[in-house]
């Protein structure tokens, strides 16, 4: 007698496997759901770690209904917090970012780099990759000191006003970058911060030339930045390498000398691993 459907799971999973290579991801393979959950997800930044029903909903474009079943299903999974009116992400969120980064060779030869350039120097560093028109920071390492850079793996901040971010966007093809400038909204937040779209484009095209950017107290008031790209066994850039200085301790000149050279030698070893 002929059977109606699969047997066992071993014929499930080939029937899956055959439907993988034949993906709609526009159409009906594309979960809208998910991706709306994802949404919800993503605006709660460094900037705005609390946010209350309303201010997701704003955020997010979603009706109130639609976002408090969003968030009501994380925090039954434990990926966010109820407190009062505020909603927040709980660490477990950390989880689904730790499952794709354990699974990348990449952050294997990032992570010891990272630690002997913050031993050399002195200083918080880090690495960070791009996603939409901010950055997040994936790897870091801190010195022995009293006060560092409380900025977080997971952390997120927008790429135009942090040198890793300049770095990643001057690294896309030009069509891709230009959609993505006309796209930013360019926050303001400190006197220094760049707002102006004609000169962040100028400015990436210096960075592009360069090959590195340094950006001063644009984000947080006494924080400076160095960053120089991390390029792949292919050549092609797909992180970036971050030192973060204070203004009182470590000077723009020093920066463009010392820390530079020492930072480029960092990205290159770590380049020369991938490629061995």
């Amino acid at each position: 007698m002929a059977r109606s459907g699969p047997a066992n799971e071993w014929e499930l999973d080939e029937i899956a496997a055959e439907d993988a290579g034949d993906l709609d991801l526009a159409g009906r393979d594309y979960v809208n759901a998910l991706a709306r959950g994802l949404e919800v997800i993503k605006v709660f930044t460094r900037y705005t770690p609390k946010m209350t029903l309303s201010e997701v909903s704003q955020a997010t474009g979603m009706t109130r209904a639609t976002v408090r079943r969003f968030l009501l299903t994380l925090a039954h999974e434990g990926y966010v917090e109820i407190s009062g009116k505020h909603f927040s992400l709980r660490p477990k969120i950390l989880e689904l970012g730790f499952s794709a980064l354990s699974s990348m060779d990449l952050w294997d030869v990032v992570q010891p780099v990272i630690n002997d350039l913050s031993e050399k120097l002195g200083e918080s560093c880090f690495s960070a990759v791009l996603d939409g028109d901010s950055v997040i920071y994936v790897a870091r390492a801190t010195p022995n000191r009293r006060v560092n850079v409380g900025i977080s793996i997971g952390s997120r901040v927008p790429a135009h006003c942090v040198s890793t971010g300049r770095v990643l966007l001057a690294a896309l093809p030009e069509e891709q970058l230009h959609q993505y400038i006309d796209g930013m909204v360019l926050t303001k937040f400190t006197p220094n911060t760049v707002t102006s779209k004609v000169q962040l484009r100028s400015m990436l095209a210096e960075v592009r030339r360069q090959g590195w950017s340094i950006v001063d107290q644009e984000l947080e008031v006494g924080l400076r930045s160095l960053s120089v790209p991390i390029r792949d066994g292919s050549n092609q850039i797909v992180a970036a390498l971050n030192v973060c200085c204070p203004s009182t301790r470590i000077s723009l000149e020093d920066m463009r000398t010392r820390i530079l050279a020492i930072t480029l030698e960092a990205s290159h070893s770590i380049s020369r691993a991938l490629h061995a």
